[in-house]
């Protein structure tokens, strides 16, 4: 079977690994879904992450953050699609519950969260949410 969509995957792997409680899980390994996942801890939503080796493929091992029994990700909402691209200039990027979540922007300078890509004046691919 073929992915068309790697960072949907991902999202929904880790969205559905912290619904199970999960400590950890395994998520496809490549250099996009690497910056996401340290965007996501810099942001303090994982705890931290790492490439392995696992039957001859990559992966990327992540463990999971909670908050007592609760999952520090509330919510991963896909935003882009490889049929609908979304973008925005650095005035339209959305602010996410109000800065209490993020968006993750693709750049052409590399992949930002919104309030970092804001700062720096730069518009681009709004990938995805997450609060």
């Amino acid at each position: 079977m073929s992915r068309t969509d790697l960072v949907s995957d991902v999202f929904t792997i880790i969205r559905n690994a912290a619904r199970a409680r999960k400590e950890d899980t395994y998520i496809p390994h490549s250099k996009f879904v690497l910056k996401i996942c340290d965007i996501f801890k810099k942001e303090g939503y994982l705890e931290n992450f790492k490439e392995v080796d696992l039957e001859n493929f990559k992966k990327i091992k992540v463990y999971l953050k909670y908050d007592g029994k609760k999952s520090a990700i509330r919510q991963i909402k896909r935003v882009s699609s490889p049929g609908r691209r979304v973008y925005a200039k650095n005035k339209d990027i959305p602010s996410v519950l109000g800065g209490y979540g993020f968006a993750i922007i693709s750049t052409s300078q590399g992949i930002f969260t919104d309030k970092e890509a804001r700062a720096k004046g730069l518009g681009g691919e709004v990938i995805g949410m997450v609060w």
